[in-house]
C-alpha cells in the first residue's frame, strides 16, 4: 500500500472546511425546522461574485485531494463519482448545521457551486493521473524526498496559510500563551481551581529587538530544517531553502496587505526583521551538508528557544483591530483557520520532530 500526502491533506482540508462553514460557532439555536429545510427554498436574490470564486474554489482542492489519494491508494474505479459525493454529502452537512447559526445562511447555490467546485477538482487529478502527472510525481518526490517524508511535506505545505495571520513578530507562530492562560480563567472562573492558575508578578513586555531577531532567525530556521530533515541532496536543499525564504516573505507581506491595506505590505520589515532574514539565510547556507537526524535534533532546539522567546512576549499592540479587519465581511471565512494554524504550526512540527527522533538515519 502506497503511502500518500493526500490522504492526511485531505483530512486536515475536511476540518478547514467544517470551521469555515461554521465559523463563528456561537448563538446556535433550533428554528423548529428540520435542517435541510432550505433545500426547498427559493433560490437568493443577491450574490455577488466573490462568494461565487469562494463557494467553487473552496471545494476544488479538497475533490483533487480525495481523488488523488483514492488513485494513490490504487482504487481509480469510481474515484470521481466517489470524491465528488463525499464532498456533495460534507456540503449539504455544512449547510444544514448553518441553519443553526443566525450569522450564516444555508442555501441550494453555496451547496451547488460547492459541488461542482469539488467535480472539477476531482477531474482535474482524474485528468493528472491520465496524463501521467501522478506517476511523475511520484517519481520526483522519490528523487527529491525520503521514503517517509508525508508528515513533513503536509506541515511545510501548511507553514505559507500558518503565516496568512498577522502576528506580533514576523515569522511568529505559536504564541499562545496569553491566550491560554485567558481561556483558563474563563472557564474557571466561579470556582476554587481559579486560585491554581499561576499569576505572573509583572505583565508581559514586548520583546526587544535583539529578541525579535532572534525570532525571525527561528521562525524561517526552523521550515528549512524541516525540508532537510526530510531532503538530503546538497543541490536540492538549495532550491528548496530559496523557495521556502520566497513564500514566507511573499506570505507575511501579503498578510500585512490584507490586514492593514496594500500600502503596508511591507511595514513589517523593519530593522530587526532584515537582519534576522539575513542571519537566517546564512545559517541555512551554513547548515546545507547537515544529516538528516542532526537536522532533526536542531529543530527541538531552534522550536524552544523560539516559543520561549515568542510566549514571553504579549499579543501584538494592534491585534484588535486585526481581528476586527478579518472578521469583517469575506474575510469571516478565512480568520479562524488561519489563526488556528499559526498558533498550531510550531506544536504540530515539534510533535512530527520527536516522532521522527527514533527513526533510523537515511
Amino acid at each position: 500500500m502506497n503511502k500518500t500526502s493526500a490522504r492526511p491533506l485531505a483530512l486536515i482540508y475536511t476540518g478547514l472546511i467544517v470551521y469555515a462553514s461554521l465559523y463563528p460557532f456561537s448563538d446556535w439555536r433550533s428554528q423548529g425546522i428540520v435542517p435541510w429545510t432550505f433545500l426547498g427554498s427559493p433560490l437568493p436574490k443577491y450574490w455577488t461574485g466573490f462568494d461565487v470564486l469562494v463557494n467553487v474554489c473552496g471545494y476544488v482542492p479538497f475533490g483533487f485531494l480525495l481523488v488523488l489519494s483514492e488513485l494513490r491508494m490504487g482504487r481509480d474505479r469510481y474515484a470521481v463519482l466517489l470524491g465528488t459525493l463525499l464532498a456533495g454529502l460534507l456540503s449539504l452537512a455544512m449547510e444544514s448545521l448553518q441553519s443553526y447559526l443566525p450569522l450564516r445562511v444555508p442555501s441550494t447555490v453555496d451547496l451547488g457551486l460547492n459541488v461542482l467546485g469539488a467535480w472539477f477538482g476531482a477531474l482535474s487529478a482524474w485528468l493528472l493521473e491520465r496524463l501521467g502527472g501522478i506517476d511523475r510525481w511520484s517519481r520526483f518526490r522519490e528523487r527529491w524526498f525520503v521514503a517517509d517524508a508525508r508528515g513533513g511535506l503536509v506541515l511545510l505545505a501548511l507553514w505559507p496559510v500558518a503565516l496568512l495571520f498577522p502576528a506580533a513578530v514576523p515569522f511568529g507562530l505559536g504564541q499562545v500563551q496569553e491566550r491560554v492562560e485567558t481561556a483558563l480563567a474563563e472557564v474557571l472562573m466561579d470556582t476554587p481551581f481559579l486560585e491554581w492558575l499561576p499569576v505572573r508578578d509583572i505583565e508581559l513586555q514586548p520583546l526587544v529587538p535583539g529578541a525579535e531577531l532572534l525570532c525571525v532567525v527561528m521562525g524561517l530556521l526552523i521550515p528549512c530544517l524541516l525540508g532537510y530533515s526530510i531532503i538530503q541532496s546538497v543541490a536540492r536543499r538549495v532550491l528548496f531553502l530559496i523557495m521556502m525564504f520566497t513564500l514566507g516573505i511573499a506570505a507575511t507581506a501579503l498578510s500585512a496587505a490584507l490586514s492593514y491595506g496594500p500600502e503596508h505590505a511591507w511595514a513589517w520589515l523593519g530593522l530587526p526583521v532584515k537582519a534576522g532574514t539575513v542571519i537566517a539565510l546564512m545559517l541555512v547556507v551554513v547548515l546545507l551538508w547537515v544529516p538528516r537526524r542532526a537536522a532533526i535534533a536542531l529543530i527541538l532546539v531552534a522550536l524552544g528557544l523560539y516559543l520561549s522567546l515568542l510566549n514571553q512576549a504579549p499579543a501584538s499592540p494592534y491585534f484588535a483591530q486585526t481581528l476586527l479587519t478579518w472578521e469583517q465581511g469575506r474575510f469571516i471565512r478565512f480568520h479562524g483557520l488561519a489563526q488556528w494554524l499559526g498558533w498550531l504550526w510550531p506544536y504540530m512540527t515539534l510533535l512530527y520532530a520527536l516522532t521522527q527522533m527514533g527513526g533510523r538515519e537515511s
